[in-house]
């Protein structure tokens, strides 16, 4: 449901005041008060249970390549507003044709367990608070997933804003490899990478998609100088073909990419390494995309920190049960040719006709 006034009319169901036990079901405003109030400990104790549920079921195949899981963090904004505030809101200042004005938002960095068979499992979030940036706020998130999923996990992928020295000496700390993103052109492991490419030999091989891929792989750079360890950097310069859809015509597309990582070749191959590190983008695409889109993640519920992060759980549960309930429950060729959207059309129209059989 896209808000809790729409939960509130749905009261008028008698069969809902049945199966809760109670004579009237909460109104709109007591539900986001519960909500401001409520433990959140509890509930990714419940994502817990799901996900260990699904791993002793071995519903959860291993990661892309032999027995590797994947972990993407990733930083998302959640709300922002000039006139609404709560005291852990963070504030920036905006320019605008009428001046400088004060921006009250909400950001949180989330972790999102990624896993072969297409299930994707939103474990945890963790809201940045004032003063920090994102990647504190991940170190605190990476602390307690290490706690509560010691084993759940063995490489943590994350995006060109994660390549510091802290969050790698952290993940590191905690016997977890790592992947990031490699973007600023100044840094002087990027201009090493880039001289010692010149003078070497490439590989070439084709993705399962179709992409034509060059690639350099460089073990031992010590170029980090604030990272006392040895890292691998993977440079790939991939050709892709397209057909423009104003013209119809067919173009090759080519991108340059770079990562920096702490895992070695002995673990991950040059060619698995390029296929899983191109996955990290899938926290953007089955995550965050979907999530906002047709789970209304960024719906302000109640604007209160706590009441955001309980909400936001509670939805990144029934993000899960419902994909584990699509891929495991539901056979491929029923699946064929219809979209999620169809079946959660299917599931809300079946519960609307057996609520109102029982009016």
């Amino acid at each position: 449901m896209g808000s809790l006034n729409e939960w509130e009319l749905s009261r008028r169901f008698l069969s809902w005041q049945k199966q809760c036990g109670l004579e009237q079901l909460p109104s709109a405003d007591t539900m986001g008060l519960v909500a401001t109030k409520l433990w959140c400990d509890d509930i990714r104790v419940i994502v817990k249970t799901v996900y260990r549920k699904l791993k002793r079921n071995k519903a959860l195949k291993s990661g892309f390549h032999g027995n590797l899981f994947f972990l993407v963090i990733d930083g998302h904004e959640c709300c922002s507003s000039y006139l609404r505030s709560c005291e852990e809101c963070l504030e920036r200042e905006i320019t605008t044709a009428n001046g400088t004005k004060t921006q009250y938002y909400h950001r949180y960095a989330m972790a999102m367990l990624i896993s072969a068979d297409g299930i994707c499992i939103p474990l945890d979030i963790e809201m940045q608070k004032r003063g920090e940036d994102e990647v504190a706020c991940a170190v605190r998130l990476l602390e307690r997933l290490c706690h509560m999923y010691p084993r759940a996990f063995d490489v943590v992928m994350a995006d060109g804003l994660y390549a510091r020295a802290p969050f790698f000496i952290k993940a590191v700390s905690l016997n977890k490899a790592v992947i990031a993103v490699l973007k600023d052109e100044r840094r002087d492991l990027m201009k090493e990478a880039r001289r010692r490419c010149e003078g070497m030999p490439s590989e070439s091989f084709t993705r399962s998609n179709g992409t034509t891929v060059q690639v350099w792989d460089l073990e031992n750079c010590r170029d980090w100088t604030q990272l006392d360890m040895p890292v691998r950097v993977v440079r790939t310069r991939e050709t892709t073909t397209v057909r423009r859809q104003n013209t119809g015509l067919v173009e090759e597309s080519t991108s340059e990419w770079l990562w920096v990582t702490t895992i070695s070749k002995k673990y991950l191959s040059t060619e698995q390494f390029v296929d899983a590190a191109h996955h990290r983008w899938d926290i953007e695409n089955k995550g965050f995309n979907e999530l906002r889109t047709y789970w209304h993640l960024d719906h302000m519920y109640k604007h209160d920190g706590n009441a955001i992060v309980a909400f936001t759980l509670m939805t990144m549960l029934s993000y899960t049960l419902f994909h584990t309930f699509l891929y495991l429950n539901i056979k491929a060729i029923a699946r064929r040719g219809k979209t999620k959207k169809h079946f959660q059309r299917l599931i809300m129209a079946s519960f609307y006709v057996h609520l109102e059989k029982e009016r």
